[in-house]
């Protein structure tokens, strides 16, 4: 008997849990698939790790989007029983890995927000969403701390990391500046107090990758932010295979038991 995919309410607080878990879970799979073949033993254990750190910040998420849509989902429902058009993840998260020098400038990217954020969020008037964003806040600022210095390792060294790492940037950049704006049902939220609004963070996050990429050598690219509709549920085509290895053992034989 084939799994059937979960229809979602359109409660405003349940789509914005729901587009921070997408990242998280998003994240952390692209990053599973470094597993074995990072370029150093250190770096596996390292890349596995925060791809774990995501998958609990995603697993935190849904379990209260479970709470506040109140229609029996779970998290393992929310992550396996959705088609791709109601993903809310980011257009970035979803980019496939490339070489090791993209991978680490998207969790540097990445990073240098979400560390911004999740600090914000600890005030959340939400008190669920404040435990969580105290949890997530430590285990983000290591991802950045290890992301940037790598950056700067690969901007700063041979020839050839210098124009793999300058090369990641130019292509992910475009991608970025959907983390720096809030959709229409947020705004709501964002004035009683429970979300965070991205775009007072544009500052500071520009500074801060600024910065590193200064430190790094590489210049910061002057295309526009141009690619964004992962929120409303536009992906690329990307995503649509990520989603069959994700979803594959629970379409296969639905609500397995381990």
């Amino acid at each position: 008997m084939p799994a059937t995919s979960i229809a979602l309410a359109t409660d405003p607080l349940l789509r914005f849990i729901l587009r921070r878990a997408d990242d998280a879970l998003v994240l952390g799979h692209r990053l599973s698939e470094w597993c074995g073949h990072a370029p150093m033993l250190e770096e596996d254990m390292a890349l596995a790790n925060i791809a774990l750190d995501l998958l609990g910040q995603a697993r935190a998420l849904y379990a209260y989007a479970g709470v506040v849509e109140g229609a029996g989902h779970d998290e393992d429902a929310y992550a396996y029983l959705r088609d791709p058009a109601d993903y809310l993840n980011l257009l970035l998260v979803e980019q496939p890995n490339g070489d090791f020098a993209r991978t680490i400038v998207r969790v540097w990217l990445y990073s240098a927000f979400m560390d911004l954020w999740w600090q914000r969020m600890t005030a959340s008037k939400d008190a669920q969403l404040a435990a969580i964003a105290a949890r997530a806040v430590k285990e983000v600022a290591y991802h950045l701390r290890h992301a940037a210095a790598w950056v700067v390792r690969l901007g700063d060294g041979t020839p050839e990391s210098h124009q793999r790492a300058q090369a990641g940037l130019a292509l992910l950049w475009p991608y970025a500046g959907e983390m720096l704006t809030s959709e229409p049902d947020e705004a709501a939220l964002i004035a009683a107090g429970v979300a965070c609004d991205p775009e007072t963070l544009r500052a500071p996050w520009l500074g801060r990758v600024k910065a590193v990429a200064a430190e790094a050598g590489i210049s910061l690219p002057t295309t526009p932010f141009s690619q964004q509709g992962g929120r409303r549920g536009h992906h690329g085509e990307a995503m649509g295979h990520l989603l069959a290895e994700l979803q594959y053992m629970q379409r296969t034989y639905p609500a397995a038991q381990w």
